[in-house]
């Protein structure tokens, strides 16, 4: 079994814990009998289990959509300088903006990294221009496409 951070692991997780993690990360639809069955135990014991993981925070069972599925059919990473007094400021901002799926506070060439999904270049070129580069404290940015998604993991 992998361990859940790098080679460590939480004090308060065991094998159970971790097989439980493994099995819903592989299919979230899971049945907790089956798990059960799996590790030879009780479906209450690991729908106890479950239940006490999802309340600390450990992981939490989503839909996961497919945006190209939706419509979107254009994808593409931001790379946003800011003032640097306003960059927690800047990143709040963007993250409440729809089209912002995934946004990062990082170290290096940028303040911040935003994933977007869009309907097509002409919504991605607005969502630049009326709602980006609108946002006070917002210096720069570089626009990355997506061209293919080669890996694609939920840890």
């Amino acid at each position: 079994m992998d361990n859940i951070i790098g080679n460590q692991r939480p004090d308060d997780l065991d094998n159970v814990d971790l097989y439980i993690i493994d099995a819903m990360r592989a299919d979230g639809r899971i049945a907790f009998a089956q798990i059960a069955q799996q590790l030879n135990v009780s479906p209450g014991m690991i729908r106890a289990r479950y239940n006490r993981l999802a309340e600390m925070g450990m992981m939490k069972v989503v839909a996961i959509t497919n945006p190209l599925r939706l419509g979107y059919t254009t994808m593409a990473m931001i790379g946003i300088r800011t003032d640097g007094e306003r960059m927690l400021e800047v990143a709040e901002k963007v993250s409440a903006f729809e089209e912002v799926i995934y946004l990062i506070v990082v170290s290096g060439r940028y303040d911040i990294m935003a994933e977007v999904v869009c309907r097509d270049h002409a919504d991605l070129l607005r969502f630049l221009t009326e709602k980006l580069y609108r946002v006070e404290g917002v210096r720069e940015s570089e626009s990355f496409m997506h061209l293919k998604i080669q890996k694609e993991v939920y840890f």
